[in-house]
């Protein structure tokens, strides 16, 4: 892999074993939370944040940590528990107050944001993450049929590109793509290609993979006076959406830098690019967190600074992904140490908040909310993976005694938590393309 060939000088000095390893384009709406803890919150912790001995990353070694058995003392069985019952509930529960996922004839479905009743790349995305990260092609393949049949665009200006989000019925509400979408079923559909192998047509996992990357690269060739790319390319970095003045910022939560890495590999094409904007997030992160809070915005410049306007340069419902973000880079490929400071430092700032903390704030960490969300603990509890393990133990144990979210907002609140349980359980595994046959 590119990254190893440039990194392994570096960790052969510095890395030893990590402690705790085994082998919108409108925002999401306010989440239903329980209230906030009456409990004072406690000072902002001043002291430097500490950091946990540098791991061998998972990219290299093949062993993912599992905090949940090796921290808090749970067994295998007890954590497929969890992970089978967020599977039960929140693709197979009830219609109405329990399921997200939603099965459309013989050989399509489609993930539902209950709260506004529609159906976004984000979700779609996140669905078929879960399916193949579980084994369960079935699943991924109805998501995939049902996002290409609605959601893809075949011509027109965002040609290549996926709406980003559709009525129930698969009407597109708006053309333009949410970047985020395209970055998660690009490395949905490498995983594909891994676990089991390309088909013909549009289960060519793999070509498909590579179709959408080169619309994020190429698409101003076509010159269509509207949509852009998806990565500006002078700065190397994921756009907010490719198109006009919203092609000029981005969204912390949209810096994936451990996908990158694995597209700078597995591309057909571009790969020195990739390789150049996974260093380029590691390198925003650092100047998109506040110093003291840890806490990102949920739009920024180029620069990291916040871009102001409609609230969204306070930390929010897309900031919370961040936390996860930064941390899930750290495991895979250990590139940059800062990345535990900040998963400690952001944390120590949670913390003092209270055990049921607000969830959104201003960067220098005041309350926006007095409400507690699942989603927003299920990332901080990823946060732990990376963070000092003493601070980020508590995390961990809320993770563990959380419910799956039911009722209006269990969509991007029951993602998140599905998601977190995969991280922190070490079932959030990179999978090769090229290693299953081809069928």
């Amino acid at each position: 892999m590119q990254f190893l060939k440039r990194a392994l000088p570096a960790l052969l000095i510095f890395i030893f074993l990590f402690s705790g390893c085994s082998p919108m384009v409108t925002p999401t709406p306010p989440t239903e939370t329980p209230p906030a803890s009456t409990a004072e919150p406690t000072t902002t912790p001043t002291a430097t944040a500490t950091a946990s001995p540098t791991p061998i990353p998972a990219a290299e070694s093949g062993v993912y940590p599992n905090p949940l058995r090796d921290r808090l003392g749970k067994s295998e069985v007890e954590i497929q528990a969890k992970l089978d019952a967020a599977w039960d509930q929140l693709f197979y529960g009830n219609d109405h107050t329990e399921r997200v996922y939603y099965p459309v004839g013989e050989d399509m479905a489609y993930i539902e944001d209950i709260g506004n009743g529609d159906v976004r790349s984000e979700g779609m995305s996140y669905g078929m993450m879960i399916a193949v990260q579980l084994d369960r092609q079935e699943e991924f393949d109805r998501l995939w049929s049902w996002a290409k049949t609605y959601m893809y665009q075949a011509d027109g200006p965002y040609r290549g590109y996926f709406a980003w989000h559709c009525t129930t019925e698969g009407e597109k509400l708006h053309a333009n793509p949410a970047s985020d979408g395209e970055e998660w079923f690009v490395t949905a559909l490498f995983f594909a290609d891994a676990r089991w192998g390309s088909r013909e047509g549009i289960f060519d996992y793999r070509a498909e993979a590579q179709a959408i990357l080169d619309t994020m690269l190429h698409k101003d060739e076509e010159q269509t006076g509207l949509a852009t790319n998806m990565f500006d390319l002078e700065e190397k970095q994921v756009v907010f959406v490719p198109r006009g003045r919203d092609a000029t910022y981005t969204d912390p939560s949209y810096h994936l830098p451990h996908y990158y890495e694995l597209w700078a590999d597995w591309a057909e094409r571009d790969n020195d690019f990739w390789a150049e904007a996974a260093q380029t997030s590691r390198d925003f992160f650092p100047k998109a967190a506040h110093p003291e809070t840890g806490l990102m915005p949920d739009y920024a410049h180029f620069d990291g600074s916040p871009r102001e306007g409609n609230e969204h340069e306070d930390f929010r419902f897309d900031a919370w992904r961040t936390l996860a973000h930064v941390a899930m880079d750290y495991v895979w490929f250990a590139a940059d140490p800062w990345q535990a400071e900040q998963s400690t430092r952001v944390l120590q700032f949670l913390r003092s908040q209270g055990e049921l903390y607000p969830n959104q704030y201003t960067l220098d960490g005041q309350p926006l909310s007095n409400g507690y969300s699942t989603g927003l603990g299920a990332m901080a509890a990823t946060a732990a993976l990376a963070a000092d393990p003493e601070v980020g133990q508590p995390f961990l144990e809320d993770l563990w005694e959380m419910s799956i979210p039911t009722g209006k907002w269990r969509y991007y609140d029951g993602l998140l938590y599905f998601l977190g349980l995969l991280y922190t359980s070490g079932n959030f595994q990179i999978y090769t393309p090229g290693n299953a046959g081809i069928q």
